[in-house]
Parts: structure tokens; C-alpha cells; sequence
């Protein structure tokens, strides 16, 4: 039986499967969905490439709770890992902190390439990860009960922050949800009216009126529970019982938590909108994770089928580096791409696979450069 804090092939191979599916963004299958209009398999690959416009899920809006829920499955190996290596409670809250400065920074950073200033947001995943992180260690340390109290108390509370927040009186511009929902709609909600105040305390090049997309900040509360969620989920892994039974518990939990998103959405409680990370989202989403955390474990840890995960073994240990080569250094490399293939080589399966293609290149080009940092043990930590 692994002990508390070796590191189980399951969870880097769970992390890796889902920057895959963030890296993999750039073979634009939703693009290639709208020339095969007629293609069922296309317009399904499509969907699961693309956020959903505001309410429900695919499975590319499951990368960041994903994410986030595998940062909570994290941490008390890593915690254990330090005080076996004698470092003290308050050494460890100091390094919590450092690194959760640095996740947002970071997420700062990237988010301002394309801008003439530092560009101050804080819904993406790193800066909400950062967000949470101090807060997550401090409930880890707490007992069970306890753990269970701020869980609820997330959940009732950012309920209650938005139902009570008044709806607006002027006809909505975007007007998905109807009746008692309709306060957890795009950009006239509890959080996007505290982004209008918030935001607009730092430097901006024009006022905030609203994010594009939907996202806000305070997303990073209900962040933290998700986060718990995996907590929860590497408590289940470390216990004493059979490993079969673990998975089994872990697999219960999941269903019980969809299937309650599900009543309060269904019922008009609360909607499942990930862009605002309703607490529905959070049930919905951290379900979905300890199912797949289940199979990883089973698969891997308890099957020792490791050869088919090894690609995603070397994408989960280097989580960091595959985010930034995504996300900082992907313009350099599709602009190497066009000069040294050019459009003619990315067009020989027709115009309308040409994005696919094109996306084909850079993707293994990314991918290599992870192999390659796995071989020469070079891992990006924080």
C-alpha cells in the first residue's frame, strides 16, 4: 500500500489528461465542426471543444475544475512530503503562500501578452487556484467536521450572495435563465457587480463594465470548494480500507454529488453555470472528478496498466511548463510552424481540415518539448 505521501501514478497521469485537453485547443475541432455542418461526429467533437455559451457542461469546461479539484489531491501529499522532511507547520504556511503569490502573478502575467499594461484579472485558473490556496491549506489542517462546516457554509453562502442580490429592472441583454434563476444570469449578477468595483480599483486602459465571457473573481469561493473536494478524495485514497473499497466510496460520492446538482438545477434552485461556478457546478463538477479520479486509480495504481499513460505521465508531471508552452509560447511556435510547413502542407486534406492539421503540428511540437524536458529531468515547480 502506498504510503502518505508517495506519489501515485493516477494522479499525474489525471493531470496530464487534462492539459492535453487544454493544449489540444489549438487543433480547432469546433472550427472544423462549422465546414461539417451535416457531420454528427464532427458537430459532437465540436461541443466537447468548446465552453458551453452559460448554462451546462462539456467536457472541455471540465479542464478547470479539473485542475483545481487534482491542486486539492495535491496537497497533502505534498504537505507530508515536507514534514517528513522536518520542516515545521509554519515553514509550510509560508511556502503555501509564496506559491500562491506566485499562481497569481503568474496568472496575471499571461493574461496581460496581448495588452499595453499590466492587465489585472483574476478569473483564470491559475490566479483562482492562487486565490484559494492559503485558504485550502487552512481547512486541510482542520478535522473532518470542520472540513465538512466550511464546505457547507461555502456552498449556502455564495448561494445566498446571489439570490438575494436584486435582479435587474431594464430588459437583459443576455437573458438565458428565467424566474428565481434569472440571479445567477451573465454579467447582471452578485459577482460581476462586485468585478465593477473591484477591477476598477487597479490601473485599466477602460473602465471594467463586465468580463466577455462571464467570469468573475469571486469564482475563486467556490474554487476552494472544489479544491476541498480533492482533499476529500486523497483522504479516501490514504485511508486504511482495501483499495477497492476506496474506489468504491470515491465513485459513490460522485454520483450522489451529480445527482444533486442535477435536483437543484432541475428544480430552479440553482443552475449549472461553470463560468460563474455556481455552487450546482461545484456538485456537478467535483462528482464528474472523483469518477475520473476512480478510473485513473483503478486503472493505474491498482491494475498497473502504466504503458498506455505514459505520454500523459510526462504532460501531468510538468503541469506548469505545459501551461505556459500553451499559453505564453504558442505564438512563437505557430508562427515557426507557417514559416518552415507554410498553408499548402496544412491543406492537403482540404480547406476545411486545414485548422486540424495546422493545430496537428504545433501540438506535437508542444508535446515534444515536454518529452524532451521528462528526458533531461526538468520539471517547472512552484
Amino acid at each position: 500500500m502506498k504510503t502518505s505521501n508517495q506519489r501515485l501514478a493516477s494522479i499525474d497521469a489525471y493531470r496530464g489528461f487534462v492539459m492535453l485537453l487544454m493544449m489540444a485547443e489549438v487543433l480547432q475541432l469546433a472550427t472544423v465542426a462549422e465546414a461539417k455542418p451535416a457531420s454528427g461526429l464532427w458537430q459532437f467533437l465540436g461541443f466537447h471543444q468548446s465552453h458551453v455559451a452559460w448554462v451546462g457542461c462539456s467536457l472541455h469546461d471540465l479542464i478547470q475544475p479539473s485542475f483545481s479539484f487534482l491542486v486539492g489531491v495535491s496537497l497533502p501529499f505534498s504537505v507530508n512530503h515536507r514534514k517528513s522532511r522536518g520542516d515545521t507547520d509554519t515553514r509550510i504556511l509560508i511556502h503555501i503562500i509564496k506559491r500562491a503569490l506566485i499562481l497569481i502573478g503568474l496568472g496575471i502575467f499571461l493574461r496581460s501578452q496581448y495588452s499595453t499594461q499590466t492587465y489585472f484579472t483574476f478569473e483564470d485558473t491559475l490566479t483562482q487556484i492562487g486565490l484559494g490556496y492559503a485558504f485550502l491549506y487552512l481547512t486541510f489542517r482542520a478535522n473532518r467536521v470542520s472540513q465538512w462546516a466550511i464546505f457547507i457554509s461555502i456552498f449556502v453562502g455564495y448561494w445566498t450572495l446571489f439570490a438575494l442580490y436584486p435582479l435587474p429592472t431594464s430588459p437583459l441583454i443576455h437573458h438565458d435563465l428565467l424566474g428565481f434563476a434569472q440571479h445567477w444570469n451573465f454579467n447582471t449578477n452578485a459577482a460581476w457587480a462586485f468585478d465593477t468595483y473591484f477591477l476598477n480599483l487597479f490601473p485599466r486602459a477602460e473602465p471594467f463594465t463586465g468580463n466577455e465571457g462571464g467570469y468573475v473573481t469571486l469564482s475563486f469561493i467556490p474554487t476552494l470548494a472544489t479544491m476541498m473536494i480533492g482533499v476529500y478524495a486523497t483522504q479516501i485514497l490514504q485511508s486504511r480500507n482495501l483499495p477497492l473499497d476506496n474506489i468504491k466510496q470515491l465513485v459513490k460520492t460522485g454520483i450522489i454529488l451529480v445527482f444533486l446538482s442535477l435536483i437543484f438545477h432541475y428544480l430552479g434552485i440553482c443552475p449549472i453555470v461553470k463560468r460563474i461556478w455556481t455552487p450546482s457546478w461545484v456538485l456537478l463538477s467535483g462528482g464528474i472528478c472523483l469518477i475520473l479520479l476512480a478510473l485513473f486509480y483503478f486503472i493505474i495504481d491498482i491494475k498497473q496498466h502504466v504503458k498506455w499513460a505514459k505520454m500523459l505521465t510526462i504532460i501531468g508531471t510538468n503541469s506548469i511548463a505545459a501551461y505556459v508552452i500553451a499559453d505564453a509560447l504558442r505564438p512563437y511556435t505557430v508562427k515557426s510552424v507557417k514559416i518552415h510547413f507554410g498553408d499548402s502542407f496544412s491543406q492537403i486534406l482540404g480547406a476545411a481540415y486545414q485548422p486540424l492539421i495546422f493545430g496537428s503540428l504545433i501540438l506535437t511540437i508542444e508535446i515534444l518539448i515536454l518529452w524532451w524536458m521528462f528526458r533531461k529531468k526538468f520539471f517547472v515547480k512552484i
